[in-house]
């Protein structure tokens, strides 16, 4: 529970109070603080101070750093971090001040304040027979100014169904794969977002194989879970034709195939439907909120598994545009169904853009790590309006070269197009084998290969799967804040 209240510590359990470094002290057991260098508001320190009177409370002082060289993502690491050793603290009632300042508005603080702290407290144990009992932390965000009122509750309520959003994003990606695979994770879309002004509309492996998605089916043929291809549809313009499309990679578990992953590789690929869990994150963002854009996401659900009838590497095989394609590597089937899911959402969603986000290739951890999500596109203005709404959601993105050089090592000398591109380039020749299916339309290829997992817990970040990057899929959609104040991350 989050809501917007002035509180004192004499109305709540802790207090949390974010603090710049050096600046000017308003409380005197701050100031007292500062003076004997027991807490200086540098970046990522953290202070509990407990009273004791009937019983004890805390005020925790959240370091921020020097005001100059303050961001908002070190903002929301701070407020989670801080809300973090809150629960640990095992209090019920928590108060969060606003550090309005010329960086950051009132519906600034709103937003990184609810969208941090209820990432923060994330977990993921379902799974534990002996899971500690989850006990909800009632949240009040204080100080905001009476006439900010009405816009800050606003605020508050876009970001509650956008973190909502994340969370959800997450979950889909840390469910193991029995029990999310394409018909449950089809029939987990239709139950999420029952109620919601959102068409949905699930095609089984017949209904796929009179579309000719014949890449798409090479892949998920051979798994006991058929294929599934999982459609949402927003429609919050209808004063506009205009449709941005979404393409999540949908690989609820893979092998590799007869390419096999070695096991420790195959630990986590639960996960390589990350694409997918993000672009469902995204919709339900993007639904709740009432987005006035019309979206339309498509998910290619299947599992990439070893079976008699499985595709194999020499194999050529059909894609929904016409084009052939030469087998060489059978674990880069994520492009495989990609291409057929791009072509779908062109030829038959008539949409005028395309996004399309996948856990593609290990060769974005090499290049970019896991700070960054690698990008390709066909369209510079396209993704400078990705990167101008990233300098707000604080999600990262570095944008790789797509010249015909590299392209050309897509090509096969016996069918048109080959799944892998060789061992250089292993990113880009990858975005652009999807390239090649979005005919010619503005379009964006993400890999968070490196950004849809995390191996530890930090800040807002739990481990596993981190919702990378609906934040940002969303800000592409939202309306925009009225303050003219850049955000900087």
């Amino acid at each position: 529970m989050i809501q917007i209240k002035d509180v004192t510590l004499q109305d709540v359990e802790a207090l949390i109070i974010p603090v710049f470094e050096g600046e000017e002290c308003k409380q005197e057991v701050l100031e007292k603080l500062v003076e004997t260098k027991v807490f200086l508001g540098k970046e990522e320190e953290l202070f509990v101070l407990p009273s004791i009177n009937n019983e004890v409370r805390y005020t925790i002082y959240a370091g921020l750093g020097k005001i100059e060289d303050f961001t908002t993502e070190c903002f929301r690491k701070a407020i989670a971090n801080a809300v973090k050793k809150a629960k640990s603290l095992k209090v019920k009632s928590v108060g969060i001040s606003v550090n309005v300042n010329e960086k950051l508005c009132v519906g600034g603080n709103v937003r990184t304040i609810t969208e941090s702290a209820l990432l923060g407290l994330y977990t993921f144990d379902k799974y534990k027979s002996k899971s500690e009992p989850k006990e909800t932390l009632e949240i009040y965000i204080t100080g905001v100014p009476a006439e900010k009122n009405v816009r800050a509750n606003e605020v508050l309520a876009e970001s509650k169904n956008t973190a909502e959003g994340i969370i959800l994003a997450r979950d889909l990606t840390n469910e193991p794969s029995n029990a999310i695979y394409p018909e449950t994770l089809a029939k987990k879309v239709i139950e999420v977002f029952e109620g919601m002004d959102l068409e949905i509309e699930v095609l089984d492996e017949k209904q796929i194989e009179a579309l000719g998605m014949k890449a798409f089916l090479a892949v998920g043929q051979s798994s006991t879970h058929k294929p599934r291809l999982i459609v949402m549809r927003h429609r919050g313009d209808e004063n506009s034709k205009e449709v941005l499309g979404l393409v999540g990679k949908g690989l609820t578990y893979d092998t590799g195939g007869y390419s096999l992953k070695p096991t420790d590789s195959m630990k986590t690929m639960h996960s390589d439907m990350g694409g997918a869990a993000s672009v469902i994150g995204a919709m339900y963002a993007i639904s709740k909120n009432k987005a006035k854009k019309n979206v339309t996401a498509v998910v290619a659900a299947c599992e990439n598994v070893i079976a008699p009838d499985s595709y194999k590497p020499g194999d050529i095989i059909g894609s929904m545009s016409g084009k052939t394609i030469e087998i060489g590597n059978t674990d880069a089937e994520g492009r495989l169904t990609l291409a057929d899911a791009v072509t779908y959402i062109i030829e038959k969603e008539k949409v005028d853009k395309v996004i399309d986000i996948a856990t593609l290739t290990g060769a974005v951890l090499v290049a970019l790590g896991t700070e960054y999500t690698g990008v390709i596109t066909n369209n510079q203005a396209f993704y400078e309006e990705l990167t101008t709404i990233a300098e707000k959601t604080g999600e990262r993105f570095w944008q790789l070269p797509s010249c015909k050089e590299f392209a050309k090592l897509n090509k096969s000398s016996v069918a048109d197009l080959k799944n892998i591109g060789g061992r250089n380039a292993g990113t880009i020749t990858a975005g652009l084998f999807v390239g090649e299916f979005v005919q010619d339309l503005p379009w964006l290829h993400l890999d968070i290969a490196g950004t849809a997992w995390s191996d530890v817990s930090e800040g807002y970040q739990s481990k596993g799967g981190t919702g990378v990057p609906v934040k940002t899929l969303y800000g592409l959609v939202a309306t925009p804040c009225p303050c003219s104040q850049k955000h900087r991350d």
